[in-house]
């Protein structure tokens, strides 16, 4: 028997085809502006977007940052100090190279990140072990010139996110930074995005241009796919040196600063949202990031009955629960079907019947089950449910994982997992530069990536390298990515 389906395409066959079609139906984003790669953000997007920038913010300043807004543009001479840095981004810059009809002299850049915009100013605040740590935040729109094929969210020419910048006395402080920001993609995606993912530190072949360490929450997609999502980096003393970011300490002794950066890509975590959460049946969000909650639903437009759903409308509003009641020209079946498709969380189904028994029927889209409750009884309903929400979609979420990860000790069997849509498990022989021919190897045969080593250590459990044959030093996960 069939799966049922809103699209007539079936997420687990062919997830590609159901994510083009939802992010059209829902209203999620618009792609037919006239410059390629750009996406116009709709509001059923922006509204999400907004709460998820909401949690980010508050969580970062909850741990010392402080928010400030950096120009656009950034010289060419800041962006050639630092040799890695300038390698690694130079093919994906946006350049502006005229202003009105005036050339300029020196081209600038659409800031692709802004490493070296931040620290050039941090040369001229910071000054003594007495400024440190200095921890700042930007939430901006970031440029570059993607070349590979383009997808609404996961992979654009603009996207929106939040950077931290970080300037710290020692190594040492530097790294118990990059935990907590570790730690905050755990309470942020995990625990209020509702995310699964896991963390790994990247191999010295795959890491940020100019960072001496990097880690990335590896988000899996429906299709077998990793999306990498919020990475943090300890960045090499390169960038405090070309920007002369130092510091004076107890000793009266000057000393370069230890820069970290993180960056969680909010356009890019809502296409995770929709992937992970969605079903055959359109969105579904967590309740925290809806971007309405609740739906009111009228049977029909009559007056009593609107007059009814705009009253409960005000009452959850002035409670901090987004609301909405439709008043549209459409069928009653036909909005249950639009709303479950958005993927409201709660909808309130309301009639002549309702409103004379004084009793609510409510429809959860975690669950796909309705419920009658007192209307009385709604804001301690909605309270306690809203909770159950989260955890059922966490549960739902984190079900992706069982049975997606493969221990293997051979090359014949890596590539038979990868190509089932599963990531392999194995043992590798280096994460520094005398690993990259076997990742090399990996990444032409099977056409996936060494993802890195796990944050929480595992047992090795495996004697030789899967490529090479030489002893396995590192257990790694292999897998395809977007």
């Amino acid at each position: 028997m069939a799966k049922k389906t809103t699209f007539n395409i079936d997420k687990d066959e062919n997830f590609s085809e159901w994510y083009t079609d939802i992010v059209q139906k829902a209203e999620l984003g618009d792609l037919r502006y006239n410059v390629k790669g750009f996406l116009v953000f709709q509001p059923w997007s922006v509204l999400s977007m907004e709460k998820m920038y909401h949690y980010l913010e508050r969580e970062l300043r909850r741990k010392g940052h402080k928010p400030y807004w950096f120009p656009t543009l950034i010289p060419k001479e800041n962006f050639n100090l630092e040799g890695e840095h300038v390698k690694g981004f130079t093919p994906e810059v946006f350049w502006v190279t005229e202003g009105g009809k005036k050339k300029f002299k020196e081209k600038l850049a659409l800031r692709p990140t802004s490493e070296t915009a931040f620290y050039q100013m941090f040369s001229l605040w910071i000054r003594s072990y007495k400024d440190l740590p200095f921890k700042t935040y930007q939430r901006a729109n970031i440029f570059r010139y993607e070349t590979k094929a383009t997808r609404p969210f996961l992979r654009s020419r603009e996207f929106h996110w939040i950077e931290t910048h970080c300037a710290h006395e020692s190594e040492e402080n530097a790294m118990e930074q990059v935990y907590q920001d570790m730690d905050t993609s755990k309470k942020i995606l995990g625990d209020i995005f509702c995310l699964p993912f896991i963390v790994f530190e990247r191999p010295e072949w795959d890491k940020f241009p100019g960072a001496k360490r990097t880690f990335a929450a590896d988000v899996l997609n429906p299709d077998g796919k990793l999306v990498q999502q919020p990475s943090t980096h300890l960045l090499n003393q390169d960038f405090a040196k070309a920007f002369n970011v130092k510091f004076v300490d107890k000793n009266e002794k000057e000393k370069l600063v230890w820069l970290t950066c993180y960056g969680p890509a909010i356009s890019r975590i809502f296409a995770s949202i929709i992937a992970v959460h969605g079903d055959n049946k359109g969105l579904k969000f967590p309740w925290k990031i809806a971007p309405v909650q609740v739906i009111i639903v009228p049977i029909n437009n009559d007056k009593k009955i609107i007059k009814k759903a705009e009253e409960l409308r005000e009452t959850l509003w002035d409670n901090k629960i987004s609301v909405e009641v439709d008043k549209t020209e459409k069928t009653f079946g036909e909005k249950l079907y639009f709303w479950e498709m958005k993927g409201t969380p709660l909808r309130i189904e309301l009639g002549n019947k309702e409103i004379q028994e004084k009793n609510l029927t409510i429809f959860r889209r975690d669950t796909e089950k309705k419920e009658k409750i007192k209307e009385k009884e709604l804001l301690t309903y909605i309270n306690k449910t809203s909770v159950d929400i989260d955890k059922n979609i966490k549960k739902q979420a984190e079900n992706l994982f069982k049975g997606k990860i493969t221990d293997t000790k051979t090359k014949k069997e890596l590539k038979e997992i990868i190509d089932s849509g599963k990531i392999a498990r194995c043992g590798f022989c280096s994460m520094n530069k005398d690993g990259t021919k076997c990742a090399e190897l990996i990444e032409k045969e099977t056409g996936a990536q060494v993802r890195g080593t796990r944050l929480d250590k595992e047992k090795n459990n495996f004697q030789k390298c899967v490529i090479c044959g030489k002893k396995a030093n590192h257990v790694t996960y292999v897998a395809r990515q977007y």
